[in-house]
């Protein structure tokens, strides 16, 4: 039979969680290109020579 956890466990389980989505979102935010690269040029529009 499953034994109740104290609450204080489960208060530290849940602050554990936290600070582990917390961190998780961080690196997920700041995970970008290694390095810039240059701006892409736009297309250049179609002159009609008729």
């Amino acid at each position: 039979m499953l034994e109740r956890t104290r609450t204080a466990e489960r208060y530290a389980r849940g602050f554990a969680a936290a600070v582990v989505a917390v961190a998780t979102l961080l690196l997920a935010a700041n995970a970008g290109p290694a390095r810039a690269t240059a701006p892409q040029q736009a297309p250049q529009p179609i002159t009609d020579t008729r």
